[in-house]
């Protein structure tokens, strides 16, 4: 077999096969002899049929059935040969495909790119150290009430905080517009749940009043035909309610699971849970640092094979997510491809590290990570169990762990600098951080 390759660009080979006639000629032969096995023709004993009938009939589509198994066998071994590392499927090109002549055949493809990890010594971590404070569980505590809130009714005139039972029809220069309208509707005001304007027209009302109101639809609204118009609202109250704070009782901590221990158990389980979440949020701030320390510090050139994929793959999500009549495909590619690029990228530098620092899943950290996720059931013990007897679920548990052991590999080498915060801005996310 003769097999020359060419370099394109970075990525891409452009690699020449050839593949004697006489294996061809074998292959299609081989075929043949087992279509004679099996085949029925009129006139003869099933096995006995002659083999120039045979080909007269076959010969075709086994030819054609034998190229395209030599071309992918052959270029496997080529590649073997070529020590080369394919991204993806290749493009293959015909030269010769001529009956009693060598298949002679262009693969062009891209390959892994080859490069070594650099650069962790001069990246910069910032790690967080943060505590849960008795303040900080005053706070969650008050945040749980008030998510619990229960509505009664208020013999008074609405404030901000009540939550009003409404009919109301809208109008744009006298005529009804569709989703203007409805009937019982629950409204908190300062919800912001309706276009500016309206709640606060209702702060003062009672129930059994009638207002009309002029808000306008601000100018990026979601609807581009109300966008920037004044609507005239004629609202009619149908009840005021005042919100009510649940007691701290054992009725209200049996809502959470919490059947003994009164206030000192709540307490305990909600410093338990905001620990966890004070941990998962410093390891997660922590890791996305590597990663993107990873990133700068390695550039490299990623497959558009892979970055295809994976845009095909972002498209998936996106239509899961939100939903609709779309198909993937129909999503524009560029609305995906600067992350799905990332994504790659990231991806072949994590799995260098992997590689180019022998490392493995800890099954001791598997284990931690399983009872961890576990403790937030109230039977962990079956949850344990579960993902030890679920495969493909303890593998991705198994990936994560991987992905850690690659971040402390990185802060082994990495500048780290510790930085005392409270429980609320650790556990502030990233972006929210970032825009104060």
């Amino acid at each position: 077999m003769q097999v020359s390759v060419e370099s394109t660009s970075a990525l891409e080979r452009r690699m020449t096969i050839g593949v004697p006639a006489e294996r061809i000629e074998n292959e299609v032969t081989k075929r043949l002899q087992q279509t004679a096995r099996r085949v029925k023709v009129p006139g003869f004993r099933p096995g006995k049929v002659p083999m120039s009938v045979i080909r007269q009939r076959y010969e075709d589509s086994a030819r054609q059935e034998a190229l395209g198994d030599l071309i992918q066998s052959s270029f496997y071994e080529a590649v073997v040969e070529q020590k080369l590392n394919p991204a993806g499927q290749p493009a293959v090109e015909p030269k010769v495909f001529e009956k009693g002549k060598d298949l002679e055949y262009i693969a062009t493809f891209e390959v892994f790119p080859e490069f070594e990890v650099t650069g962790l010594d001069g990246i910069a971590i910032e790690r967080l150290q943060a505590d849960v404070a008795d303040s900080d569980i005053d706070n969650m505590l008050d945040i749980l009430r008030k998510q619990n809130t229960r509505f009664e009714a208020a013999e008074r005139a609405a404030e901000n905080g009540d939550q009003l039972n409404i009919d109301f029809v809208g109008k744009i220069d006298g005529e009804a517009f569709a989703g203007g309208s409805a009937k019982g509707t629950q409204l908190v005001l300062g919800s912001g749940r309706m276009i500016p304007g309206f709640e606060d027209a209702l702060v003062g009302v009672k129930a059994g009043e009638e207002r009309v109101i002029t808000p306008t639809f601000p100018e990026d609204y979601q609807n581009l035909d109300l966008a920037g118009k004044t609507a005239e609202f004629t609202i009619t109250v149908n009840s005021v309610s005042a919100p009510v704070l649940p007691e701290l009782t054992d009725e209200f901590f049996a809502q959470f699971g919490i059947k003994e221990g009164g206030i000192d158990g709540f307490r305990a389980e909600v410093r338990k849970n905001m620990e966890r979440e004070l941990r998962q949020a410093i390891k997660a701030k922590i890791k996305n640092q590597v990663m993107e320390g990873l990133l700068g510090a390695n550039p490299i050139d990623a497959p558009k094979a892979l970055i295809a994929s994976e845009v095909d793959s972002l498209r998936v999500q996106a239509v899961q997510q939100f939903g609709g009549n779309i198909k993937p495909d129909q999503l524009p590619a560029d609305l995906f491809e600067e992350q799905a690029k990332r994504r790659v990228v990231l991806g072949l530098i994590v799995a260098e590290v992997v590689k180019q620092f022998e490392l493995k899943p800890d099954d001791a950290r598997v284990r931690e990570l399983i009872e961890e996720m576990a403790s937030a059931y109230q039977e962990p013990e079956q949850v344990v169990a579960w993902y030890y007897n679920n495969d493909q679920q303890l593998n991705e548990v198994r990936s994560v762990v991987l992905e850690e052991q690659v971040v402390d590999t990185v802060l082994q080498k990495a500048k780290v600098t510790d930085k005392s915060v409270s429980y609320e801005e650790a556990v502030k996310p990233a972006e929210a951080a970032k825009a104060e």
